[in-house]
C-alpha cells in the first residue's frame, strides 16, 4: 500500500468522500485518506475513532487500508463491523469517542463508495470542513511509524436495545411491509421487527451489493414498485422501505401510494407539537409548502435549511431543535432520542402513531393543503461546470426580477409556487423540484426553467 498522490480533487464533496471504486477511491487512496485522518486526531490530542462499513463489496477492502492509515499514526480503531449509518452513530454515543468514519455511499449506485468522517463525534463533517481535511490529504504531510491497534466490538444488541426504549406501541396489532432494497438493513431488520407486536411482510432482507431486486434509494417512486404492489395485495396498513445504509426511510400508504416525506412530517409534527415546548421545526429547501403552512397551523415555527444531512443534524444539535427532516428521507428526532438520522428509529416513531390511532395513515393526513409538485429532476452535469451553471440561474432570475432564496443552490419562490435548481452534493447532478397550486402552473413553472436549463 503507498500514499496516493494524485487523489481527484471531486470525491471530496459537501459532506462526505464518494467516489467510484478502483477509478476514483480504492485502496491506496483509502490508506491515504487514513493517515491523513490519523494525524488530525493526533494533533486534536485524540487516541481512538471508530469505523464502521456498510454491505457494499469494496467495503471491507477499503476499511483494512484506511485502518492501516490510521493505526500507522498510532491511532487505535474501533472496528464494529458490517453496520447501518445509524448503527455508527449510535456506537460513537456508546463509545463516548470524538471522532469516526461509516464507509458507506448510502443510495449510489453499486459501483461507489465513500466515507463520512466525523471529527467531534456528534455529527459528520461538511462544507468547508472537509475542503480544509482536502488539503490535509493531499500534502502528504502526515505523522507515521508508531503503532496504534484494532479493538473489534459487536453493538447489535445494545443498538436495537437504545432505539426500542423510548418506543410505547398501543393495542392495535399492524400488518406493515418491509422492503430493505437488499441494502445493509438486511443484516439486522429481522432481529428488529421480530421484536415488534406486528405482522410483517418482509421484502428483499437478504444483503446483496448488487441490489438485485430494484435500487435502495425509497425517494424515488420507481424503486417502491414492489413495496406498493404488496401493501395493495396483502391489504397492509402502509410499506416501509429503507435506503441502502439505513439513514433514510419511505413510506408506502394503506392504498399503497407513495407518501412524500415532508408529508411524513405533517403526521409527526401533528403528534409531536402539542407536547413540545419549543416550536421549532427544521426542513430543507426542497419540502412542499404544505409542510410549512402545517407548521404555522398548528402554532410552530418553520425553520428553512439547506439540503443535506450533514447540515441538517448539525443544526438540530447546534441549536437544540426538537425535530427535522428533508424530503430525501432523513428524519431527525431530538425529543425523547438523540437528534440522529435513523430511518429503523422514524420507522418505530410512524408504528408508535398508528398503533395508538383507530386512523388509517391517509387519514392522518387529511386536512393538508394541497399542491401539485414533481419529483426531483436530475440532470448529468459534470463535477466541474455544475456551480457555474447554478450562478447563471441566479443571473436569469435577478434579471427578470424574480424572488430567489439562495441558502442552496437557487430557489425561486412565487406567489403560487416555487423552481429550485441546486447542485446535488452527492454526485455530478443538477437537482430540480417544481411545486405549484394548480397543475397548469407546475407546467409552467417547470417547462421555464427546464427550457432555461438546456440554454446555460
Amino acid at each position: 500500500m503507498r500514499i496516493k498522490t494524485d487523489i481527484n480533487d471531486y470525491i471530496f464533496r459537501g459532506y462526505d468522500i464518494r467516489g467510484i471504486y478502483e477509478k476514483d477511491l480504492d485502496e491506496d487512496v483509502a490508506y491515504t485518506i487514513g493517515l491523513a485522518f490519523g494525524t488530525k486526531l493526533v494533533k486534536e490530542r485524540k487516541n481512538t475513532t471508530v469505523i464502521g462499513y456498510d454491505n457494499r463489496s469494496s467495503s471491507p477492502f477499503l476499511f483494512k487500508a484506511l485502518a492501516k492509515g490510521i493505526n500507522e499514526t498510532g491511532v487505535d480503531v474501533i472496528n464494529i463491523g458490517l453496520v447501518t449509518t445509524p448503527m455508527y452513530y449510535y456506537a460513537l454515543k456508546l463509545f463516548k469517542t470524538t471522532s469516526g468514519i461509516m464507509i458507506t455511499a448510502s443510495h449510489n449506485p453499486k459501483e461507489y463508495n465513500g466515507f463520512k468522517m466525523s471529527f467531534n463525534g456528534i455529527y459528520n463533517t461538511y462544507g468547508e470542513y472537509i475542503q480544509e481535511f482536502k488539503e490535509l490529504v493531499k500534502s502528504c504531510d502526515f505523522i507515521q511509524g508508531k503503532d496504534g491497534k484494532i479493538i473489534t466490538k459487536d453493538i447489535k444488541n445494545d443498538y436495537l436495545d437504545y432505539i426500542l426504549e423510548s418506543i410505547s406501541f398501543g393495542p392495535k396489532r399492524l400488518k406493515v411491509v418491509v422492503d430493505c432494497g437488499n441494502g445493509t438493513t438486511s443484516v439486522i431488520a429481522k432481529e428488529l421487527f421480530d421484536r415488534l407486536n406486528i405482522d410483517y411482510i418482509p421484502l428483499f432482507f437478504e444483503s446483496d451489493p448488487n441490489f438485485p431486486n430494484h435500487h435502495p434509494d425509497p425517494s424515488v417512486p420507481e424503486n417502491l414498485i414492489h413495496l406498493k404492489e404488496t401493501v395493495k395485495e396483502v391489504k397492509a396498513d402502509l410499506g416501509i422501505a429503507f435506503d441502502g445504509d439505513g439513514d433514510r426511510v419511505g413510506v408506502v400508504s394503506e392504498k399503497g401510494e407513495m407518501i412524500n416525506v415532508d408529508l411524513l412530517m405533517v403526521i409527526f409534527i401533528r403528534d409531536l407539537l402539542p407536547k413540545l415546548k419549543d416550536k421549532r421545526i427544521l426542513f430543507d429547501v426542497k419540502c412542499s409548502k404544505a409542510l410549512k403552512d402545517e407548521i404555522v397551523k398548528l402554532g410552530g415555527i418553520p425553520i428553512q435549511y439547506r439540503t443535506g444531512n450533514s447540515y441538517l443534524r448539525a443544526k438540530v444539535v447546534e441549536d437544540n431543535i426538537k425535530f427535522g427532516g428533508e424530503l430525501s428521507g432523513h428524519i431527525f428526532f431530538n425529543d425523547k432520542f438523540y437528534g440522529a438520522d435513523d430511518g429503523f428509529y422514524a420507522a418505530l416513531r410512524i408504528l408508535e402513531i398508528l398503533t395508538n390511532t383507530d386512523k388509517t395513515i391517509s387519514e392522518l393526513l387529511e386536512g393538508v393543503n394541497k399542491y401539485y409538485s414533481t419529483p426531483e429532476i436530475k440532470l448529468s452535469t459534470p463535477d466541474n461546470i455544475k456551480f457555474e451553471k447554478i450562478e447563471k440561474v441566479k443571473q436569469y432570475c435577478e434579471e427578470k426580477g424574480y424572488k430567489t432564496l439562495a441558502i442552496d443552490g437557487c430557489k425561486v419562490l412565487f406567489d403560487d409556487g416555487f423552481a429550485l435548481i441546486r447542485a446535488s452534493n452527492t454526485g455530478p447532478n443538477i437537482t430540480l423540484r417544481f411545486e405549484a397550486k394548480t397543475e397548469e402552473r407546475l407546467n409552467e413553472i417547470r417547462n421555464e426553467f427546464l427550457e432555461l436549463m438546456k440554454t446555460i
